[in-house]
């Protein structure tokens, strides 16, 4: 019978995917990880997260398909403001990562997104998408300053949706609702980053299920 452990992590910042078997020589393989989190304080920012941007909190799901805690962005910036919050615990490089979210209101943008390779909240890539604009982009931010890199038109419906990335080297590829619609190379941050979650201006948005592979 194989051995198991657990994956390790901060207390009450995630639940782990799996239970995964012990290498030869007692290295455990780790698959995945995942941030529900369920195990948070409604009210606070989410554990294991810095907020260098907006107002990131938990919250209770209390939409149709709720069943337990989510992350909302609850700013209401200006137009030009990146709203960022970013998992400070982990540093990937070649990553598979995705996230479940919905779009609750916004007048200037809604929506949101994925980052990764993330220096800092002002350098990273991020690909989003916005139901007012019905589209779906993947972006370079360097000092503060976002790069289009690919687009796509993907039509708007309400409720919960998944977006998933991901990058090996320069190659970046981006998944909306499990259908591939970006690719682009690009080797700006070539280097491993934080990973994270943004939105733009007063895009009030919920995000759960924040699942990284890789790294």
């Amino acid at each position: 019978m194989s051995r198991f452990v657990a994956l390790a992590g901060v207390a009450g910042m995630y639940a782990a995917g799996a239970w995964l078997p012990m290498a030869a020589g007692g290295e455990a393989q780790v698959k995945s990880t995942t941030w529900n989190f369920d195990t948070d304080k409604p009210g606070a920012p989410p554990q294991g997260f810095t907020a260098p941007t907006g107002e990131w909190k938990v919250v209770a799901d209390e939409s149709p398909a709720g069943k337990g805690n989510v992350v909302a962005q609850l700013a209401r910036n200006a137009k030009a403001v990146y709203n960022v919050t970013l998992v400070s615990s982990v540093k990937p490089k070649d990553v598979d990562v995705t996230v479940k979210f919905r779009a609750v209101s916004g007048d200037i943008d809604q929506g949101g997104g994925l980052v990764w390779r993330a220096r800092d909240a002002e350098n990273y890539y991020i690909a989003r998408y916005n139901p007012l604009e019905e589209n779906f982009r993947v972006y370079k931010v360097e000092g503060g300053k976002r790069t289009q890199l690919e687009t796509a038109d993907v039509k708007k419906s309400d409720g919960w949706h998944t977006l998933r990335v991901t990058m090996i080297g320069d190659q970046i590829t981006c998944y909306y609702d499990g259908q591939k619609y970006l690719e682009s190379k690009d080797a700006t941050f070539a280097e491993a980053g934080m990973i994270g979650l943004w939105t733009k201006a007063d895009a009030q948005t919920h995000f759960d299920e924040l699942v990284l592979s890789g790294g």
